[in-house]
């Protein structure tokens, strides 16, 4: 039975529990689970719901349920979808009626008090009450300074309403509430940022581990003396650099050279791979986002261009960017102003651009793919860097280094390579360049047995005897074919990113790519296919 009224001293015990709940706790279900103690005996409920607000809907992020007992080590995430598979209840968070009380909310300040009723059918508040299967309801905005930050809705299963006096106090208990989920949302944002710097330092280290282990820039043919002939002229400039080559060349490599020899070798070079973002988040990254941009955009965030002031920014793969990217990047490299994504102020940046392709650019324009305009203020300083197989004589070199280095890495003493082995994998064409090179030493230390790498350590096409470069070789390369055209034309030609055809295959792009060279497929002929198809 509902009590009339309560001594002061019973009101205050209450609010002074739950006020050091709020403040002990930085777990939301705690604080409801103390919320739903202090309670009991003063004003009868069955349930509580913390909730945020994202945009024009609440999202749940902690529930107390009298009848589902929260189990050991059980996430919240995972209790509330417990409750409401228990309990039958529909999620409304995202229906026309729960934005209508969100609106309403937000727009008043004031509590909503509802209750079910057979009379009232068609309303919002009945609405919501039939789908969560409760008869009363009171519904508090939460709010930080002059900030809305959420709501805190208490229900009762019985057909007795709340009274005044209990609406009064649980508006009086929605106060700590209020500060506890303001801490706990700080407490996230700080957790999640801790969580995206350590992704970031771990992602730095494992980028230092990989330049470590390509050694640098390794060779000593004039077509290499060559271009590092052109990096040390063009490093100590501010000019943007265009690096062309096949996939597996060292493009990287000589972008960080260029850094690494210029006047911002003390600030950041930042990496970009153009083809490995999401077409819908390359603006975000380069040129960063205000808070609310987009779905998901909970703070604002500073994009590369920013976070490369006075560095080098390194675009790779550049001629994936979608068209609107490709016109905000002209615009940097003429001007060096740019917008965050649902921005209006106009920041600048003195970053330098170094960008690189596997792909023909001038091809690109020409077929429509890439802007004229961006080419060319791109290609300011082309270095070409040349396939492994137009420098053949770097490959004893190059395998003498990498055998080095992963006999290091995995424990093995191997002296050397055997001069069989070594006179075939220096004909070899190495249609992945010096990245495939790099795959097979490592693959071959791992398989060594003695100290010295013999042929039937390295696992290449060119150490399979003719027979098997027959009939059944060439089936397979027909099937290997067939598999990769079809899932290029159903991801347009696009090799990487989500909804690339290497994604498909399940393969990495790089890998993919180097198929694609070995087999002669051209990837850019799906998109005019597919283009023509729609025109006809």
């Amino acid at each position: 039975m509902v009590r009339e009224q309560w001594s002061g001293e019973e009101k205050y015990r209450a609010l002074l529990e739950i006020s050091e709940a709020a403040n002990r706790h930085l777990e939301l279900s705690r604080v409801l689970d103390s919320v739903a103690a202090a309670l009991q005996g003063l004003v009868p409920i069955d349930g509580v719901g913390l909730m945020t607000r994202e945009g024009e809907v609440f999202r749940p992020v902690a529930v107390y349920h009298r009848n589902v007992s929260r189990g050991e080590g059980e996430t919240e995430l995972a209790y509330i979808q417990r409750v409401e598979r228990e309990q039958s209840t529909q999620r409304v968070s995202d229906s026309p009626e729960a934005r209508a009380v969100v609106a309403r909310l937000d727009r008043s300040r004031e509590t909503i008090v509802a209750r079910r009723s057979p009379d009232a059918p068609g309303s919002t508040a009945n609405e919501i009450l039939e789908r969560l299967e409760i008869e009363s309801l009171v519904l508090t905005p939460l709010t930080k300074g002059d900030e809305f930050i959420g709501g805190i809705a208490f229900a009762r299963l019985s057909a007795t309403p709340f009274t005044s006096e209990e609406v009064g106090i649980l508006e009086d208990i929605s106060r700590p509430v209020a500060s506890a989920l303001a801490n706990a949302l700080a407490f996230q944002e700080i957790t999640a940022l801790r969580a995206r710097l350590e992704d970031e330092n771990l992602a730095l280290k494992e980028e230092i581990d990989a330049s470590a282990a390509v050694g640098g820039i390794i060779g000593a043919t004039e077509a290499l003396r060559a271009v590092l002939e052109r990096v040390s002229r063009v490093a100590p400039t501010d000019s943007t650099v265009l690096i062309s080559g096949e996939t597996g060349t060292g493009k990287e490599l000589i972008a960080r050279a260029i850094h690494n020899a210029s006047p911002r070798a003390h600030r950041a070079l930042i990496k970009v791979n153009c083809a490995a973002l999401p077409e819908g988040l390359v603006a975000s990254e380069l040129f960063g986002h205000e808070k609310g941009a987009f779905t998901g955009a909970l703070q604002r965030r500073r994009g590369r261009f920013e976070l490369a002031a006075g560095g080098t920014v390194f675009l790779d793969e550049v001629g994936e960017l979608p068209p609107l990217v490709q016109v905000a990047l002209l615009r940097i490299l003429q001007e060096g102003d740019f917008e965050r994504v649902g921005g209006t102020e106009t920041l600048h940046t003195d970053a330098r651009v170094v960008a690189a392709s596997n792909r023909n650019l001038e091809e690109a324009v020409r077929e429509g793919r890439f802007r004229s305009d961006l080419f060319f203020r791109l290609n300011v300083f082309p270095i070409r860097l040349p396939p492994l197989r137009e420098r053949r004589e770097d490959v004893p070199l190059l395998v003498q280094y990498f055998t080095r280095h992963y006999a290091r890495r995995v424990g093995k003493a191997i002296s050397g390579v055997a001069p069989e082995a070594m006179e075939i994998l220096t004909r070899y064409a190495w249609p992945g360049n010096i990245r495939e090179l790099q795959n097979v030493v490592e693959r071959a230390v791992i398989l060594a047995s003695g100290h010295v790498l013999n042929v039937r350590d390295f696992e290449l096409p060119s150490l399979q005897g003719e027979a098997r470069r027959g009939p059944l070789r060439g089936a397979v390369e027909n099937e290997e074919r067939r598999r990769i055209e079809v899932a290029l034309a159903s991801s347009r030609g696009r090799v990487s990113g989500p909804y690339g055809a290497a994604k498909t295959l399940g393969v990495a792009p790089s890998t993919l790519e180097s198929r694609i060279q070995r087999l002669g497929i051209d990837k850019h002929a799906f998109r005019h296919q597919l283009q023509g198809a729609q025109q006809g």
